[in-house]
């Protein structure tokens, strides 16, 4: 059994439901004048591989998906649905000679279309046609065969259970295994403002063998080392039930736990006392050692070697560092 980092004292300013799963994958709160990369976005530019397939995918995206933000358009995941599902758009409706009649058409219009138009991606492309480029190359690569969870025998399948979000965790580790940078699977169905006994446990029955497994399979294909699996929500729920038997919203105190790579393992972070449910006039009283969000980026960015305080620049030349938190050293084994 492998034993993740338990961070009980995660805090939060965002309250609602948009903002504050903004803030949780990007690492910063919602900003008017900028969209903020994912995380997964910021690897993915801080990296590079040959992969023929995308590098930054979501599973089951919600609707406020990632985005690749000030990065660019290039950096958004790749959104699918149930695994269980083909890929679409992988035919070509022709195929032969007159497919490739219709590429060489398509660069006659680029041709017009870049006239007076510079990517900073390739001086003499677009990103559409290098996008067009990209995806005809999917079309004919053997490494799409990491999206085919029926790949796998059924020993291997069952128990991830028979879900969307389980077999979304199967693909995860067939993605990572091909060499996927990041990959994000969602659950809906959390917000429990009645009800939240039979609610929560409802998704838990889904989540548990899921995690369970992913984590199990991981650690069997040697892969756990090199990956960090982050399962967390947006925020908490309220620690006094209310008058529908329901818990709301309530950024002041959760929890989030991490697995793999150099967090430690069996660790335990911080924690939430009593105090926490009367201190409206200061949200961290009653949190032990409590996390930003931004320190939970900035610490799983560390994680990866990159140096949260490097800086990109935005497409109007303002400079911004990629996180603005701090590394919490104590969950890193060093």
């Amino acid at each position: 059994m492998h034993l993740g980092t338990l961070v009980r004292s995660m805090t939060s300013k965002e309250g609602d439901h948009e903002r504050a799963t903004y803030n949780m994958k990007t690492g910063w709160r919602p900003d008017p004048t900028l969209i903020h990369p994912a995380i997964g976005s910021i690897l993915c530019h801080q990296s590079k591989d040959n992969l023929e397939i995308p590098r930054h995918i979501s599973i089951q995206s919600g609707q406020w998906p990632s985005r690749g933000g000030y990065l660019g358009s290039q950096y958004d995941p790749f959104q699918l649905g149930d695994p269980k599902d083909p890929l679409p758009n992988l035919r070509s409706s022709v195929v032969g000679k007159q497919f490739q009649q219709r590429i060489d058409d398509l660069e006659i219009l680029e041709k017009g279309f870049r006239k007076g138009r510079v990517s900073n991606l390739d001086s003499d492309k677009t990103l559409h046609s290098i996008s067009t480029q990209r995806a005809v190359k999917m079309m004919s690569s053997e490494q799409i065969k990491a999206f085919d969870i029926d790949q796998e025998t059924q020993t291997t399948r069952e128990p991830f259970g028979n879900t969307p979000f389980g077999r979304g965790c199967l693909a995860a580790v067939r993605l990572i295994e091909q060499g996927v940078t990041c990959v994000e699977i969602e659950l809906s169905g959390w917000d429990s403002h009645i009800e939240n006994d039979a609610l929560q446990a409802g998704r838990c029955s889904i989540l548990d063998p899921a995690m369970a497994s992913l984590i199990r399979l991981l650690k069997d294909r040697d892969l756990l080392s090199s990956t960090v699996v982050l399962c967390t929500g947006e925020f908490g729920r309220t620690p006094r039930i209310n008058i529908a038997d329901g818990r709301d919203h309530w950024p002041n105190g959760f929890s989030s736990v991490i697995f793999g790579g150099p967090f430690r393992s069996g660790y335990v972070h911080g924690q939430t006392t009593h105090e926490l449910i009367e201190s409206a006039d200061d949200p961290l009283k009653g949190v032990k050692d409590p996390v930003r969000i931004e320190d939970l980026h900035a610490t799983l960015l560390h994680a990866f070697g990159i140096d949260p305080s490097i800086e990109s620049i935005t497409p109007i030349g303002r400079p911004m560092a990629v996180s603005q938190g701090s590394i919490i050293k104590e969950l890193l084994d060093s």
